[in-house]
């Protein structure tokens, strides 16, 4: 067996570091992505652009 692998059952002091330490990640939210707005915003010039020149024509 590995030396380097700690068992996080093996006491309550780590097994409560361990428990806490998984409540704390699981708190942190996901970044959201500024992709979406990005795509929303060339999206509508897009389609603005296309409305105007079919307007003008």
């Amino acid at each position: 067996m590995s030396d380097q692998h700690i068992d996080p059952a093996g006491n309550t002091q780590q097994f409560k570091a361990f428990a806490q330490r998984r409540e704390q990640e699981a708190a942190v939210p996901p970044k959201k992505s500024p992709l979406v707005p990005i795509i929303a915003v060339v999206v509508a010039i897009v389609i603005i652009g296309v409305a105007a020149f079919l307007l003008l024509q």
